[in-house]
């Protein structure tokens, strides 16, 4: 895997027709500053056609999808998804419209920096490149919690790219071959965490092609800022491991013991909090600093609790096809 930058000057002229599968549930917040980064891309309008599939929402998601693709200077298809609430299975509904030769991939709740699609598209330059990830950065947050996810890079790429079992790319900033979906199947549509991972691996595992990573590629996402928002999303990470382990066979995260949390909690608040009250005094430590540890255990705890729970449903073994 490639994980140097690639110049997008020097491959010009490759302009294949791309297609940008966005799943939405209840997005109507999201889809205004959504839409006008899809149309500050750089990369050719009359190449790219950007397919919004609403997930069965409760709110406006649909009627604005529909308005916008009338008055809009870029080609929007808005889609339907309702049969399976899923975003695999929206996304599914998308790839299946696409005429693209690429399918890309965000999320309703990502912004895409101007020269997304023109750096996500140059590495299939190269033939035997079959899938590309892009960066994730943070927005920029205000809450504690906001600010710990984002020294910790929490939504970075690099963390997938180095899995232990075989890297993979988030669907947040995502390219794929249309032609591998042909031979390996789409995303399994009754999936509800993991599915990133599943059909990467998926795809490495035929050896059809290789993964790159395109760092300038580059979306950006907003971190959870309650303590909520974090404990779901962290046990949602716990589930996606559990479901992996049961279709891939990656190994189960160990659970820490009750010792092992004492002594960590004890050791932050006998070593960890007077140092860093001192760095604090003369201002080389903050808030975010002092309650590192205690965020951390909180979330490997949600994680643990997440992993532990889960049982994949039998049908989300089902790969959908073409």
């Amino acid at each position: 895997m490639n994980h140097q930058p690639v110049d997008a000057t020097t491959a010009t002229r490759f302009l294949p027709m791309v297609s940008v599968v966005v799943p939405i549930y209840n997005g109507e917040a999201d889809l205004p500053e959504l839409i006008n980064c899809l149309l500050s891309q750089t990369y050719p309008k009359d190449r790219v056609e950007y397919l919004l599939v609403d997930n069965n929402s409760s709110d406006r998601t649909l009627t604005i999808l529909k308005t916008s693709a009338e008055n809009c200077p870029i080609t929007i298809r808005p889609l339907s998804e309702t049969q399976i609430q899923s975003s695999y299975a929206a996304r599914n509904t998308g790839i299946r419209a696409a005429t693209g030769e690429i399918m890309i991939f965000t999320d309703a709740d990502c912004r895409p920096q101007p020269q997304w699609l023109d750096a996500l598209i140059q590495p299939f330059v190269n033939p035997e490149v079959v899938i590309v990830a892009g960066e994730i950065l943070a927005l920029l947050g205000t809450t504690l919690l906001e600010q710990h996810a984002d020294r910790q890079e929490t939504l970075s790429q690099k963390h997938t790219l180095n899995h232990s079992f075989r890297p993979y790319g988030q669907t947040a900033n995502l390219a794929i071959r249309h032609i591998a979906f042909k031979k390996v199947g789409l995303f399994r549509p009754y999936l509800t965490t993991g599915g990133d991972a599943d059909i990467c691996w998926r795809i490495l595992g035929e050896n059809i092609g290789r993964l790159e990573f395109a760092p300038n590629a580059i979306v950006q996402h907003r971190h959870r800022a309650t303590l909520q928002e974090l404990q779901s999303q962290w046990r949602r990470y716990g589930r996606s491991n559990r479901y992996l382990h049961e279709l891939h066979g990656v190994d189960l995260m160990r659970e820490m013991t009750p010792k092992e949390y004492g002594y960590r909690l004890a050791r932050w608040l006998l070593k960890e909090v007077p140092r860093d009250i001192k760095k604090a005094l003369v201002q080389q430590a903050t808030l975010v600093d002092l309650l590192s540890t205690p965020i951390g255990l909180f979330t490997a705890r949600a994680r643990t609790a997440g992993q532990r729970d889960a049982k994949l449903p039998e049908n989300a073994k089902i790969i959908a096809r073409l």
